[in-house]
């Protein structure tokens, strides 16, 4: 009788630009998804009346901003795909083990804030300073 060690398999390696695209894809997705919520507040919201209140319009300026910004995500990351060689791969299941040890950490409170380059909300889309 033969026994056999069990030896650990590694996780399946991708090709890094195969993923890459996929998250481009669910990037345009979701940039279409978040354009589909401005008509909805217009519907439900009433209209020319909600694109009276300045508190309003940041909102909706706020949606625009997010498609645009997920767009040009999307189209960064599409951009670059295109130099990566076909043959560079990526442990996908290790990566998000990673993505998800990160956000426990955060959620616990042991994580250092990285949001320092969010808008804050109190601002409406497009405003800037200088300096």
């Amino acid at each position: 009788m033969t026994v056999n060690a069990m030896t650990e398999q590694p996780s399946p390696a991708e090709a890094l630009p195969d993923v890459l695209m996929r998250i481009v894809s669910e990037l345009h997705d979701v940039a279409y998804l978040i354009e589909r919520i401005e008509p909805q507040l217009l519907d439900v919201g009433g209209g020319a009346e909600l694109l009276s209140s300045p508190e309003s319009m940041k909102v909706i300026q706020g949606i625009d901003l997010a498609v645009q910004k997920t767009r040009g995500l999307a189209e960064f990351i599409d951009t670059i795909t295109g130099e990566i060689p076909q043959d560079w791969a990526v442990d996908v299941a290790t990566a998000l083990s990673l993505v998800k040890l990160s956000e426990m950490q955060r959620a616990l409170g042991g994580g250092a804030k990285h949001y320092g380059n969010v808008q804050p909300l109190a601002k409406a889309a497009g405003d800037f300073d200088f300096f």
